[in-house]
């Protein structure tokens, strides 16, 4: 009788042993598993509840002692837009002042020399340590301490000279500096120090290596906090309204003082923030998108490549269907 040969590791075949496909008992093919997707009861119950929360809110507005028929009669109201240009006007050169006065603190504050770092540490260290509107009391109420502003070629009475617009662009300004400083030094740390000492070993002076080589480059980090930091003004400007700045809330709470539509009024000053932060929002977007070239492979859709693929994915499955 011939023994059943055992076949080893070495004796199979290069696949490994043959798997017939045919298992079941009565030589029929395996029919194709079903995927039943999982419920998620949990995110239906969560959305019900948010839709319900959002219609409380909804009817509570709709009875609420409001008179909604004001604020579209005073949306673009002369005294509005003037207010909304001012506030637009107040944020730009601010954030201007901050950004120009920021990358100087930052080289300042990385520099070897100690008097230039220290002086500009000290400044970081009093500008974010207070408050703005303390600052924007500061220097509105410098005629009490200084009566005349004499710089030798030019003297006049100190409360001519601290109007509240250029009180409002000093204590807006100079305290964001002190925020850009830090945006701009952590922006220039993060290029790699070989890229400074290539540049030397090629003859560019360390004002020539800042300017064209570690800048450039500190932008992909710099712009996004910075993006943050002007939205951020545009709603701080606001607090001008206290030193009499004729701003956009400054300009609907003097139409509410003469009116009594004080709520309206506020709505009308919070659609205006919306709008300006929804512009700038956007901008700032494309902003980011163009400095990451350098730095990613693929870039992030746009907005409007978004609501294309999306039509074009509805689109062809209504002709599947």
């Amino acid at each position: 009788m011939t023994e059943p040969i055992d076949r080893g590791p070495a004796d199979m075949p290069p696949g490994g042993p043959t798997v017939h496909k045919s298992t079941s008992a009565g030589g029929l093919p395996p029919q194709a598993i079903k995927a039943i997707p999982v419920r998620h009861y949990g995110r239906w119950i969560s959305a019900v509840l948010v839709l319900g929360v959002l219609s409380l809110i909804g009817v509570a507005f709709a009875n609420a002692d409001v008179n909604w028929n004001v604020i579209p009669d005073y949306l673009f109201f002369d005294t509005i837009v003037r207010g909304a240009a001012n506030t637009l006007l107040i944020t730009v050169l601010s954030m201007t002042v901050g950004v120009v006065l920021g990358i100087v603190l930052a080289v300042m504050r990385l520099s070897k020399n100690p008097v230039t770092s220290t002086v500009a540490w000290l400044y970081i260290y009093l500008f974010r340590g207070t408050p703005v509107l303390v600052q924007l009391f500061l220097w509105y109420n410098l005629a009490l301490i200084f009566p005349v502003l004499n710089l030798g070629f030019y003297k006049d009475e100190m409360t001519d000279v601290m109007t509240p617009f250029l009180a409002a662009l000093l204590g807006l300004g100079l305290n964001e500096a002190a925020y850009m400083a830090e945006i701009c030094r952590a922006g220039i740390q993060s290029v790699d120090e070989g890229q400074t000492e290539a540049s030397h070993a090629l003859g560019l002076t360390g004002t020539q290596t800042m300017r064209r080589i570690v800048l450039p480059q500190a932008m992909r980090v710099i712009v996004p906090p910075t993006g943050n930091e002007f939205i951020n003004m545009l709603k701080t400007s606001s607090l001008a309204y206290a030193i009499q700045y004729q701003e956009l809330l400054k300009a609907a709470t003097d139409i509410s003082s003469r009116t009594l539509a004080v709520m309206e009024m506020l709505f009308v000053a919070s659609i205006w923030y919306l709008f300006l932060t929804s512009i700038f929002s956007i901008g700032q977007y494309y902003l980011e998108r163009r400095f990451a070239r350098g730095a990613t492979r693929n870039l992030p859709p746009t907005p409007l490549q978004k609501i294309r693929a999306n039509l074009t994915r509805l689109s062809h499955r209504e002709r599947v269907a």
